[in-house]
């Protein structure tokens, strides 16, 4: 019997990125089901009730949620290829280390450029900085965070990109004079067709984020 596989999912969403990327990689068909993340439906609310978030991926009817538990989940069923996480176990737990770091960090602190303003907003610019030089110090010399291949931290990571352009209007920053590497190494990534197909583009999240703003009285 073929794999019955569905994501639910929402374009802009950087999580859901990442497990379009981890599907890209192992060559797996799916059905896509785009969500409403403000009127959500049944089939949303059925397979995910505890958190009632996007991303889902619904394997022959199971639910499975969390983009990294999702990643995670892809990279052990389908092991034939394109394996995502190390199989040293220390190397694994590096890596899962660092994909946690970006889910407890990243993503709190791109939040600020964005949807704050004022001393808040002044605030956030310089944690963003540090929590992105941090990384370039885990990145190091090395073509992709685990080494040679691309691999777990960077699909973690590369998603938040579609967000850059965003994030240097509203918070009126430049990434690439400030950590060069970060850029070189995204820019790496995006030579991936995997990753350069699911990932959203710059110039519709901005748009998007825009109306956001103005729901919010950002603007």
């Amino acid at each position: 019997m073929a794999d019955e596989v569905v994501l639910l999912d929402f374009w802009l969403s950087m999580f859901g990125m990442r497990v379009r990327i981890a599907l890209a990689e192992k060559g797996i068909k799916y059905e896509y089901k785009e969500q409403d993340i403000f009127n959500k439906s049944p089939l949303l609310l059925e397979m995910n009730p505890i958190h009632k978030k996007i991303p889902v991926l619904i394997h022959n009817g199971k639910p499975v949620c969390e983009s990294l538990i999702i990643v995670q989940y892809i990279d052990e069923v389908w092991n034939d290829k394109s394996p995502l996480l190390p199989s040293d176990p220390y190397q694994r737990a590096h890596a899962r280390f660092w994909a946690d770091f970006v889910d407890k960090k990243v993503y709190e602190v791109s939040r600020k450029l964005w949807a704050t303003k004022g001393e808040e907003l002044e605030v956030g610019k310089k944690e963003f900085f540090e929590i992105y030089k941090i990384l370039e110090g885990e990145l190091g010399d090395k073509p992709y965070f685990g080494g040679e291949t691309f691999g777990f931290v960077d699909l973690s990571l590369i998603t938040f990109y579609s967000w850059f352009h965003v994030y240097e209007v509203f918070g009126n920053i430049n990434i690439e004079a400030e950590c060069p590497k970060i850029i070189a190494w995204a820019k790496r990534c995006l030579q991936k067709e995997t990753v350069a197909n699911s990932l959203a583009d710059q110039k519709k999240v901005y748009e998007a984020v825009g109306q956001l703003r103005k729901m919010r009285g950002l603007e």
